[in-house]
This record gives C-alpha cells, structure tokens and sequence, in this order.
C-alpha cells in the first residue's frame, strides 16, 4: 500500500536570499492585495470601486495628499525609533504608550507655561522626547536591573499611559469651558506647529520626521554604537566575545525607540489633535511595528512604509463613509500584511525544494520455504 508524499521539502538557504529580502514586502502588499478582493466580493461590494475609494480618492485632491503626509509623520517617527531597537534585538512593543507619554509631557508645558512665548513650542518638543524616554527607561531598567522580558513591560505600560491621559483630561486637566467633555484647553496658536501647505493640515513634523531619517541611517551606518547594536542583534555570540555590553545596547534601544514614540505624540497634539484627549491617537504606536518590518528596518523603507500604512488609515475612513464598511477593516488589512510578510520572510533563509520521488520497486512473491522432516 503506498501513501502520496508531498513534493517539496523546505531547507535552509547557505546565505540570506537578497532578492526575497527586496521581494518580501512586494509580495506581501500583493497578497494582501488579493485578500482584499475576496474580502470585498464576499462583502457583495465590486473589487475595483472598493480599492477605487480605499487608495485613489482619499489623495486626489491637495487636501487629501497633505492628510496622507500628516498620517505617515507620527508613523514615520515611531516606527525609526522601533527599526533601531529591533536591529539589536530589543523588542519595545509599547510604542504607544510612549506616544501617550510624550504628548503627556508636552501638553503639561502647553497648559502651565505657555507664557513663555516662541520658546514654549521647542520646550513641549524636548519634553515630549524626554516623557517617550521616561516611559521606555522604565522597560530598560526591569530588563537590565531584573532580566525582566521588554517585550511584557513595554506593553503592559501602554495601559497604564492610556489611564494616566484618561485621568488628567477627566480631571484636573480637563477643560473648564469644555461642556463636560474629556478633553484640555485648547492649544494656544504659538503651541501649534506651522502648516507646511495652505489648505493642507500638514506640518513641519514631517520635516523633522524626513531628517530624523537621515540621522538615522547615518546613526546606524557610521557610527560605532549603530555597529555595536547590529552585531548584538545579528551575532549575539561575537558581540559578547567583543565585549560589547549588552546593557548599553538594551538602554540606548529603548531611550530612542522611548523618544521618536514621544516626539511623535507631541507632534501630533501640537498639530492636528491641537489639545489632549482620549483619542489622540488611532494606535499610530501598534501600526508603527508593521511599518518597521514592511520597512525591512531600513530608513528608506520605513519612509515607504509609513506612507502605505497611512493609506490604509485614510482608506478605511472612506470605506466606512462610502461604502459602509465597518471600522475594523483598516485593522484587518494591517493584521493580514504583518502575517503575509512574516509568511514571505521564511523564504529570505530557507527555500523549497522538490524531492525526487524513489523508483518504487516491484512487489515480489513471498518465497516458500519447504521443510521435510524424516523419521
């Protein structure tokens, strides 16, 4: 009785395919492409008037390009601060609460020193980088200190930043004027970022943003912590043989992955949101992981990146409008382009490969022995 085998067998590669490493993310956006084509003709909507609304119509105006730019900022600036922290294998996932933090930090200079004139804006600046660090320093001591897990910390940290904010603008934040609702005074005009376009809602955060890329890659390209950070995460072993702490590289991970999440918070209450709230944001610190893998790590490619996942964002409002599709599609259209890109990754070290069937041997007939046996 013979039983099928499957044909193909997966093998480690002698050396990292380059060529997925660029194909990866392609492929991924293709099948994540493809997913959305079933979604929407099992949802009884037509494919092409469905992607028509997601990618084409949020940016075919100045206004809705300037609303792409300003969703890719805050993602932009998280996800810079997370590529260089999972380059050395220091897992922050609590991005988010980060952004919290830092807008936290920087809205309590807006309310209680915006009489200091044009300083009081680079002074919510610094203090939104440095409550992203706070925050992230709390992470970096449980996991040098008690050799607790940054991965568990980081993001259980999140909740509680999300009630600290809940907290201040139910409270003793919140706005006198403001018919009850939760929410701060709104941001004086000096505490606001300058648009970069008239009849745009883009800032200078995406300024900042585009050259905190390039002090990026030059960060991990040329100098000799960036090198220091991608031995540890590529060569553990040689790292620790070279005698490269790895307390520093956990604590300089965590301070600037802390510290882009918390810029970018600031940014974005000092920006559009322009007062705290619950929902300042649509969880950019979550999203930004995404965008740091679709991205490859690279600075370029988060850059890319961030503008997709902002498509995304302003897709799924339109479909909700347009096409009355529930607000989770722009979370599912997330979750499936992570699984198909760690689904692609696999490839990038190992391959399939056909097994060659074995000739089947014809069967024979048993041979009969014959014993006699004599008296």
């Amino acid at each position: 009785m013979s039983s099928a085998r499957w044909p193909f067998r997966i093998e480690r590669r002698a050396e990292p395919s380059t060529m997925m490493s660029i194909a990866s993310p392609l492929l991924a956006a293709a099948a994540m492409l493809l997913t959305g084509v079933i979604l929407f003709s099992a949802l009884g909507k037509s494919p092409a008037a469905a992607f028509h609304v997601f990618f084409v119509e949020p940016v075919a105006s100045l206004y809705g390009v300037g609303e792409l730019l300003l969703k890719a900022t805050p993602l932009m600036l998280c996800a810079l601060g997370l590529a260089v922290g999972f380059r050395a294998n220091v897992w922050n996932i609590g991005a988010e609460g980060q952004f919290i933090t830092g807008a936290l930090a920087g809205g309590a200079v807006a309310l209680f020193a915006g009489g200091l004139g044009i300083v009081t804006l680079p002074l919510m600046l610094l203090a939104g980088v440095v409550g992203g660090m706070t925050w992230a320093a709390i992470a970096a001591f449980l996991r040098t200190r008690f050799h607790t897990s940054e991965i568990l910390v980081t993001l259980m940290l999140v909740y509680i930043a999300q009630l600290l904010l809940s907290y201040f603008v139910h409270g003793p934040w919140r706005d006198p004027a403001g018919f009850n609702f939760p929410q701060s005074e709104a941001f004086e005009d000096h505490e606001l970022l300058p648009l970069l376009i008239d009849g745009a809602r883009v800032n200078v955060a995406l300024l900042l943003a585009l050259a905190l890329a390039a002090v990026s890659w030059f960060f991990v390209s040329r100098t000799f912590a960036g090198y220091r950070m991608r031995v540890a995460g590529q060569a553990p072993a040689a790292a620790a043989y070279a005698g490269y702490s790895d307390k520093i590289n956990v604590w300089l991970a965590l301070l600037i992955s802390g510290g882009m999440a918390g810029l970018a918070g600031i940014c974005e209450v000092a920006g559009p949101v322009g007062l705290l709230s619950p929902g300042i944001s649509p969880g950019y610190g979550f999203a930004a992981i995404i965008v740091a893998f679709v991205g490859r790590l690279h600075p370029a490619g988060v850059v890319l990146a961030s503008l997709l996942m902002s498509a995304l964002y302003l897709g799924g409002e339109a479909a909700q409008i347009e096409l009355q599709l529930p607000a989770p599609v722009t979370s599912l259209f997330q979750g499936v382009l992570l699984f198909y890109l760690l689904a692609a990754d696999l490839f990038i070290t190992f391959r399939l490969r056909r097994v060659a069937s074995a000739p089947v041997e014809p069967a024979t007939a048993p041979t009969t022995v014959q014993v006699s046996t004599s008296q």
